[in-house]
């Protein structure tokens, strides 16, 4: 092989050098006509596949190539030195002498082949392998002119029209298809005939930028087959009924609903029956679930044809989207347009055995689900203990212009070989509409192919002609036998178009004439299809007309049945998610305090190292601190706060993971949750050791790649699947948190409402004004609020044993001052029976404050200690005075309230300026906001003033969020209006913070002086 892949560079200098002479006989390239600049495809079409005719060169032009003079000379010089010595040369050429020679002697017509012609005719089939697609008949509409590499003329080898009909040995050492050693002589005739056959049809195949000699092998054998590829008559039936039923389910539609958006797959109907052979084939390899992810275009289709949605119920939504009703649930959300949505079911396979699909919801960001099926795939992947990765499989279906065009589509791409990330390879298809919207390729990307980013990890890319169905199936089976083989990603990419505009109310003709000049006259792929098999002779016309009239009868059913179709089932709740409450099912407050000695054995486990285990000397002082700290019960800091509620959950039998950048070891360094040995570098998590046998996955902690967008959507989808997991995702700074905006608008906050799906999801999001500047400081807090849906003029019902509130909004939003509400926090996303995403402005100088520490005590759940309740143990929405008040204080004048650290900085100057008659209280909880803890503390300082103290500039943090919340508190109890509530913070800004530390010294001295000044404080500044 190493001989095989240096001649062919040397090979090609050579000839390139011989071109830049510049020759009358050899040109260039040869260009493929007609009219468009764009890459997919060619309408190069040869008849019957024929051989191109070499065109002679004389021995004169082919002067000092790789295959003449000097390197003929090496070549010669090699032969000699092995007739005389077989060891003398590389096993590789003793190999390939020894076929050659033995070949030439026993086939009479081999005895003129001479080592300069095998070592040019494998030049010339390495050329197909390479560039065989640059003349691969693609694009259905043969509207592009392709410049077809000059590499795949044999008359640039040297051969001549004389040579067609000259046999030739091809074996050569390990190496597959037309090049394995049991491979027949054959002319060169037929040699280059298959070659264009193989790579030049209607399937384009890039495989050879792939660096593994095996990989490269198994894709030879199944392209460079003996014989093309042929279905038989059993096969054709059963594509051509898959075929109609994709083809009269966008027509019914159409028909049916004229004015209706679909986003319709006509131009793509092979998509159908592709997938459907893919799924039939996976399943036989041992797949027994399927994720799918994909935009809107032909989504219908798929949820109708492949996922098997009901089809009454699709027509349902069409007519009039009919609300699910379920008892006495009767929460709907505000629903999503029906090209949206997802569903899952279980359906039958070719072979005999079922499979499940799962189509997940996704809003009209194209590539915005990627990875969050990804990240649901791996998690089918951990409950199912598929440890091989085989069971459960991910399908992502992508556009051409977003798969070159979203960053995440890379991002995605980049997850799939990490070992906490990688779910054992994703099959994506691209339809290929050859158009974005409006925009063409050659303005929407700088490569050729829309799919060339794919060629930066290696993926196989199968380029195949859209109007061609079996060779649409062949390359999506071809799909599905190399994820199951090589456990990796490979790109199918169907180059296809769009009949009609973006969607079927558009007008197309506006940006692109010539194309839909050509598509208004162009057959479609079921008439295609029907012709060949008619022609050919194996399925009659009375079969066809069967089918079709089977089809239609059974769309007519379905529609007369969709006009009084009431779904009764809440499709979210899968098998995992049975007896959780939607938000109009009432859920009870549960405690998540955990006895004493469950703390003190998971504290011992999890601030112990091996003996033997060599950690740096300054982690292994944390360890020592943090085992004194469980010893004592007091000084509990944030991370073991956090490692304490991590693995109290594991002891419940709960799964836990964590990841984001460099969260192993923690932004701040105070997590050290993956502890490496200095000396051998072997890493050690106790969180991995804290029950017997414990699973090596049922804790993961994991640094990501440098991505937000993409790993947060991965850990959406994985938290998706199973209630029973504590899913996380920490930023690296709340600043850069942003980098994921479209999960936060499309997903996160609005998922549930949109598509009934709950998520625990928990996002921690360094947050805190310490100096570091504009993009350092600041998680945009007001933005998760802003997207809070709790309505600010009503108080709901808090009724203080239930969750009324919390249920029926969108998402939870804290920003805790202690560690022991931190674990609180993190254990009620488990203890409660519904789901909701948790945000977390976690702090950074807190990690290590002195006076943010909480005792063991806070923790558990004996009666008595500090923090229990009526309820038990659990997490404080609002934290009073520490001051010990009592229920009536008229002597307080000022009652400040706060959320996060600055509460430190406000108590260390009431102390300072011993102002005893000021209250401060903490909103741990800012949504949904503490109404009935709030008006407690109104009712408890009478006569105080009101102030909310904050960090942030006026413009942002929580006190646009706050301060109509807080007023009609207020008015509720008789405490003022909207008026008395004064601020103390930083003025509007545009910017998040200063860049100068001495102005934020200033800054921050002021907020908290003014907060405790003796005055009064005007409104509002």
């Amino acid at each position: 092989m190493a001989w095989f892949r240096a001649g062919s560079s040397v090979a090609k200098l050579a000839i390139r050098r011989t071109l830049s002479q510049g020759t009358s006989h050899l040109t260039r390239s040869r260009l493929i006509q007609p009219h468009n600049r764009s890459f997919h495809s060619s309408i190069f079409t040869s008849k019957g596949q024929s051989a191109p005719v070499p065109r002679p060169v004389p021995l004169s032009k082919l002067t000092d190539s790789f295959l003449d003079g000097t390197s003929s000379v090496y070549l010669e010089e090699l032969q000699r030195a092995w007739e005389q010595d077989p060891n003398s040369v590389d096993e590789s050429w003793d190999n390939f002498f020894r076929n050659f020679v033995g070949q030439a002697a026993s086939s009479p017509g081999l005895s003129g082949q001479t080592i300069q012609e095998s070592m040019r005719l494998l030049l010339l089939i390495r050329a197909y392998q390479v560039n065989g697609h640059m003349k691969a008949n693609l694009d259905p509409l043969g509207q592009e002119a392709r410049t077809v590499p000059n590499e795949l003329d044999p008359s640039l080898y040297g051969f001549t029209e004389e040579d067609l009909d000259r046999e030739f040995f091809l074996g050569t050492w390990r190496m597959a298809g037309f090049l394995s050693e049991n491979r027949p002589v054959q002319t060169l005739r037929s040699i280059v005939t298959r070659l264009e056959q193989a790579y030049c049809g209607h399937i384009g195949f890039e495989y050879m930028h792939i660096s593994d000699r095996d990989k490269c092998n198994w894709l030879r054998d199944r392209i460079e087959t003996p014989t093309p590829m042929e279905y038989n008559r059993q096969r054709r039936e059963v594509i051509l009924d898959r075929l109609i039923w994709s083809t009269q389910f966008e027509n019914f539609l159409a028909t049916k609903w004229t004015a209706a958006k679909r986003f319709g797959l006509e131009g793509c109907e092979t998509l159908i029956p592709g997938m459907k052979e893919m799924f039939d084939r996976s399943a036989d390899l041992g797949v027994e679930s399927i994720v799918i992810g994909m935009s809107h275009r032909g989504r219908l289709n798929v949820l109708g044809n492949v996922v098997r949605k009901p089809l009454r119920q699709i027509f349902s939504e069409f007519s009039s989207g009919i609300k699910p009703v379920d008892g006495d649930d009767l929460y709907t959300g505000t629903g999503d347009v029906k090209y949206h949505l997802g569903t899952s079911y279980d359906r039958p396979t070719r072979g005999g055995k079922r499979i499940h699909l799962s189509l997940v919801a996704n809003p009209s960001h194209l590539e915005a689900v990627d990875t969050v099926v990804i990240g649901k795939t791996r998690a089918k992947q951990y409950f199912s203990n598929d440890v091989d990765r085989t069971k459960n499989m991910g399908i992502l279906i992508h556009g051409d212009g977003s798969f070159a065009g979203q960053g995440v589509v890379y991002e995605t791409l980049h997850l799939s070989a990490l070992p906490n990330y990688t779910t054992g390879g994703t099959i994506h298809i691209v339809v290929n509409n050859q158009v974005a919207f409006t925009t063409d390729p050659q303005s929407g990307r700088s490569s050729q192919y829309c799919t060339d980013v794919a060629k930066a990890l290696s993926v196989p890319i199968f380029h195949v002609n859209g109007d061609d169905v079996e060779a649409v199936v062949h390359a999506c089976e071809l799909a599905a036998e190399w994820r199951q083989t090589f456990h990796s990603d490979v790109v199918v990419d169907i180059v296809c178009y769009r009949r009609f505009g973006h969607n079927e109310i558009d007008e197309p003709s506006f940006t692109q004439p010539k194309m839909y000049q050509i598509i208004r006259k162009h057959p479609s792929s079921l008439e295609i299809y029907q012709k060949k098999l008619l022609e050919n002779g194996q399925v009659a016309k009375e079969d066809m007309d069967r089918i079709q009239n089977k089809v239609s009868s059974i769309l007519n059913e379905e529609f007369v049945a969709s006009k009084d179709y009431v779904p009764q089932k809440r499709d979210w709740l899968s098998a995992y998610w049975s007896g959780f409450k939607s938000p109009a099912q009432l859920s009870r407050i549960r405690h998540t305090g955990v006895t004493p000695e469950i703390l003190k054995n998971v504290g011992k486990a999890i601030t112990m190292l091996p003996e033997t285990f060599k950690a740096h000397r300054a982690v292994k002082k944390i360890f020592t601190d943090r085992a004194k700290m469980i010893e004592t019960g007091e000084g509990i800091d944030w991370a073991v706060g956090e490692a304490l509620a991590f693995a109290t959950l594991l002891v419940e039998g709960n799964h836990v993971r964590l990841s984001g950048q460099d969260v192993e070891r923690g932004t701040f360094s105070h997590r050290h949750s993956v502890v490496h040995d200095q000396e051998t570098g072997e890493n050690y998590c106790p969180l991995d050791h804290v029950i017997m046998n414990q699973d090596p996955e049922m804790f993961t902690v994991s640094n990501s790649s440098l991505s937000e967008f993409g790993v947060l959507g991965f850990e959406l989808g994985y938290s998706m699947e199973n209630p029973n997991s504590l899913v996380l995702w920490e930023a690296q700074f709340g600043d850069f948190s942003n980098g994921a905006q479209v999960m936060f608008d499309q997903f996160i906050s609005s998922g549930e409402a949109k598509w009934l799906r709950q998520t625990g999801l928990v996002l921690l999001l360094p947050h805190g004004y310490d100096g570091q500047g504009p993009e350092h400081s600041s998680a945009r807090l007001e933005r998760f609020l802003q997207m809070s849906d709790d309505n600010p003029y009503v108080i709901p019902d808090m009724d203080p044993t239930l969750r009324t509130q919390i249920q029926q909004c969108n998402w939870q939003v804290v920003n805790v001052t202690t560690p022991a509400n931190y674990f609180h926090v993190l254990r009620r996303q488990i203890h409660r029976d519904f789901r909701k995403p948790l945000v977390v402005m976690s702090p950074k100088n807190l990690l290590r404050h002195k006076d943010c520490k909480s005792n063991l005590s806070e923790f558990d759940d004996v009666q008595g200690h500090e923090g229990f309740d009526k309820q038990g143990t659990r997490f404080k929405r609002l934290i009073k005075d520490q001051n010990d008040h009592s229920d009536l204080e008229e002597g307080i004048k000022r009652l400040v309230l706060c959320s996060g650290k600055v509460y430190y900085e406000l108590d260390e100057e009431r102390r300072k300026v011993d102002r005893k008659d000021v209250a401060i209280c903490r909103v741990e909880q800012l949504c949904p906001f503490p109404y009935d803890l709030i008006q407690r503390e109104l009712k408890r300082y009478p006569n105080a003033e009101i102030v909310w103290c904050q960090e942030e500039p006026m413009n942002m943090g929580a006190y646009q969020y706050i301060t109509p919340r807080l007023c009609t508190a207020m008015k509720a109890v008789g405490r003022g209006n909207i008026d008395d509530i004064k601020y103390s913070g930083r003025p509007p800004s545009a910017a998040t913070a200063t860049g100068f530390i001495t102005a934020h010294g200033k800054e921050q001295t002021e907020l908290v002086q003014k907060a405790l000044q003796q005055d009064p404080i005007d409104y509002p500044l």
